[in-house]
């Protein structure tokens, strides 16, 4: 019995961890690493197992860094259950098609200039048909349920208050030719306390091991109503310089949280009434799955908006865009708006054009509200750099640029250690789904809190999972 780390180690993106018992293999996530697109597509396009040999797949959420290599996976050669919540699986109905959807664009578009160049035609990296068919091997499960995944492997969901349907992952593993038993919690990524629209995090019950994700582990955000304060001042200050404020926002969680949070300004008088566009495709087909799933509201959700039957994702001034011709119109709008837009960290999507035409005009505003990874042209922009290159031309930044982290759904380093703290039992943790300083940083700090064993591995890590002998567990509970 044994986990081996593969994506998501010491890096933030493409998380995978692959659990080996009685003769299955069961991966825990199947994430596109995104990053520098070079790396991006070594690392993605092959897997260091065969996918043939995977016999099921545990999915946390829906993020594409911890779903979007399923089609590939399945193109490859796996045809076993994926198992999931249920609104996990109406979002990745829709974010598997879009991805699809862009590796196919990606393809045609690199394949025209291969091809002027006398070059090998590439291939997408999966298409429209594998993301079908990987929705086709999806198995919806409810939160607190107990399922199987394989013979000796029990798992449960538990609401990890990160995004609509996220989950941590608690198993109970049987290891039929030791006799052992070991807990096994997985967070997935962990969302934070005290925030509005979703559920808290759901703590864990009792686990021999727990695999944490440390994006934040080397920080504290800020506090949830000076990042609303926040939010409104710069949408205030904007507007009286007549710019564009631009959000880059990734399509699940985010958009809908921000809309969430300008739909209550506006709607107590803290910002004017003018033009919110939702650029986005994706992101309007998600804000209805999100519409679907009042399950997963907190209770001032409800207090707000559901009990007075009022959308808190849609209101008066605020446009979801869908055609590429009215997105293009947004070039020529004349006056204040406000522009969410995917990808979140400005690497793909509708948000690069935007920022492509309204970065080098000072009436603007770009405001960052979510992690950077590195090399990516938001991280670039939230380091202040002063000139970015995009679409292969540099651009000079003459619009402000502010970050707001407090928006992050991640926990943070004091909810990561709060919520570690509760779940008993704990003998040895492993941190992933963080940068390699964070996840040592990180390290320390449960070390001085006095956990005993803490590990950052790295990607091809393997460790065994050592159990207590079933017979001498059952005495003792």
């Amino acid at each position: 019995m044994e986990i081996q780390f593969i994506g998501a180690a010491q890096e933030v993106t493409g998380s995978k961890h692959l659990l080996k018992v009685n003769g299955k293999k069961i991966l825990l996530d199947c994430g596109m690493f995104q990053g520098r697109r070079k790396e991006s597509a070594q690392k993605n396009d092959e897997f260091p197992f065969d996918p043939a040999e995977i016999d099921a797949v545990v999915l946390s959420h829906a993020h594409i860094d911890h779903s979007g290599l399923l089609p590939l996976l399945v193109k490859k050669g796996f045809n076993g259950p994926i198992f999931s919540t249920h609104a996990t699986r109406d979002l990745c109905q829709f974010m598997l098609a879009d991805s699809a959807y862009i590796q196919e664009r990606d393809a045609e578009y690199i394949n025209k200039k291969n091809m002027k160049k006398g070059e090998p035609m590439v291939e997408p990296l999966y298409n429209v048909d594998d993301a079908m068919q990987a929705l086709n091997q999806f198995y919806g499960v409810g939160y607190d349920r107990a399922f199987v995944v394989e013979d000796g492997v029990v798992a449960c969901f538990y609401d990890a208050g990160h995004i609509l349907g996220s989950a941590v992952v608690h198993l109970i593993i049987h290891d039929k030719e030791t006799d052992e038993q070991v807990r096994l919690a997985f967070t997935g990524d962990l969302g934070r306390k005290n925030i509005p629209l979703l559920r808290d995090p759901v703590v864990l019950p009792e686990s021999d091991y727990l695999i944490s994700e440390c994006t934040y582990g080397d920080r504290l955000h800020e506090s949830i109503q000076d990042a609303d304060e926040q939010l409104i001042k710069i949408v205030n200050d904007t507007y009286k310089k007549g710019g564009k404020l631009i959000i880059p926002a990734f399509s699940v969680g985010r958009t809908q949280e921000i809309v969430y949070r300008l739909n209550i300004a506006l709607n107590h008088g803290l910002i004017p009434d003018f033009p919110i566009y939702v650029d986005s495709p994706l992101s309007g087909n998600i804000t209805e799955v999100f519409s679907a799933h009042p399950e997963c509201f907190d209770r001032d959700t409800y207090k707000e908006f559901i009990d007075n039957r009022l959308n808190p994702f849609g209101f008066g001034r605020l446009k979801y865009i869908s055609r590429v011709e009215d997105s293009k119109a947004l070039n020529n709008h004349q006056g204040p708006c406000i522009i969410i837009s995917a990808s979140g960290m400005c690497e793909f999507g509708r948000v690069v054009h935007h920022l492509k035409n309204n970065i080098e005009d000072e009436k603007n505003t770009v405001l960052i509200v979510g992690y950077q990874a590195a090399y990516t042209l938001g991280r670039r922009l939230q380091e202040g750099q002063e000139i970015v290159r995009i679409f292969g031309v540099q651009y000079r930044v003459r619009a402000s640029v502010f970050v707001i982290n407090a928006f992050s759904a991640h926990a943070d380093r004091s909810d990561l250690i709060d919520y570690i703290g509760r779940v008993k039992g704990v003998k040895k943790v492993f941190l992933v789904h963080g940068e390699k300083d964070q996840g040592l940083k990180f390290k320390d700090v449960l070390l001085e809190s006095g956990y005993p064993d803490v590990v950052v591995p790295a990607s091809g890590d393997v460790f065994p999972l050592n159990g207590d002998k079933l017979s001498e567990k059952f005495k003792r509970e």
